[in-house]
């Protein structure tokens, strides 16, 4: 622990463990249910970190850890889509990387928590495409996620709606998504980079949590069955909301 603290000077003992806490928790639910790491993550992150640091922070570990998916993803993933969803997220994820810089923390708090509950409503609601969407309307759904990953590290909502509540079977979705948040999380950091936006510690931050969140991946892998798709989107609806109520910042903090 004393060779940590020298090189994250900055986040407590106590913080630490909570983070540690929350990328295990964030790495079941993107493992069994292919989404969810931002939102998951970055709500209860967010309590104990600034804006910029939960970016960098998530943009590290969940490039890194969700690697061992890649190639049953490749095997499941509609391609065509993918392609689609990755010009949109290229063309938009800058301008809400600029905008995350402006941001106030107590605003991120309350924005990404919120946007998880509203997204969260309009799945458990019942809501669902009856047919797939254009090409152009797939470009334009990554285009707003990738704005929104730029400023509040939640790439997936737009996405996961899409797919999610749509008629694509539970394999199918969580492949395509697991691959497109790994591919944005590659961009990000080549915009952060190129920005001057790249800060060590919470790079460093990042690094540590990759162990355990590879871990938790891993795990919650291999608790995600096909025929148990109710119950796979049960569970990741009921962490997902917890994490955004417990990530609200009620006092003011």
């Amino acid at each position: 622990m004393q060779v940590i603290a020298q090189w994250l000077p900055s986040v407590s003992g106590p913080d630490l463990l909570w983070l540690v806490a929350a990328v295990m928790l964030a790495g079941l639910v993107r493992g069994f249910a292919g989404f969810g790491t931002g939102m998951v993550f970055v709500p209860l992150a967010a309590l104990v970190l600034p804006p910029v640091w939960v970016v960098l922070t998530i943009v590290v570990f969940d490039l890194i850890g969700p690697l061992p998916l890649v190639p049953e993803s490749l095997r499941r993933a509609r391609r065509v889509d993918l392609g689609m969803l990755v010009l949109g997220l290229v063309v938009c994820a800058p301008a809400g990387a600029l905008l995350l810089t402006r941001v106030e923390p107590t605003v991120f708090q309350w924005g990404v928590s919120g946007l998880t509950l509203v997204l969260l409503a309009v799945l458990v609601s019942g809501w669902r495409f009856t047919r797939y969407l254009s090409k152009a309307g797939v470009a334009g759904v990554g285009g707003l996620g990738g704005f929104l990953g730029g400023v509040a590290a939640l790439p997936g909502p737009p996405v996961i709606l899409l797919y999610m509540s749509g008629p694509g079977a539970a394999a199918e979705v969580r492949a395509t998504v697991n691959l497109y948040l790994i591919l944005f999380d590659a961009m990000l950091f080549i915009i952060f980079a190129a920005f001057g936006m790249l800060i060590l510690e919470p790079m460093l931050l990042g690094a540590l949590l990759i162990a355990p969140y590879m871990a938790a991946c891993w795990l919650g892998a291999c608790l995600f069955k096909p025929e148990r798709e109710r119950l796979f989107r049960l569970v990741a609806y009921g962490l997902i909301g917890f994490s955004a109520l417990y990530g609200m910042p009620f006092d003011g903090n």
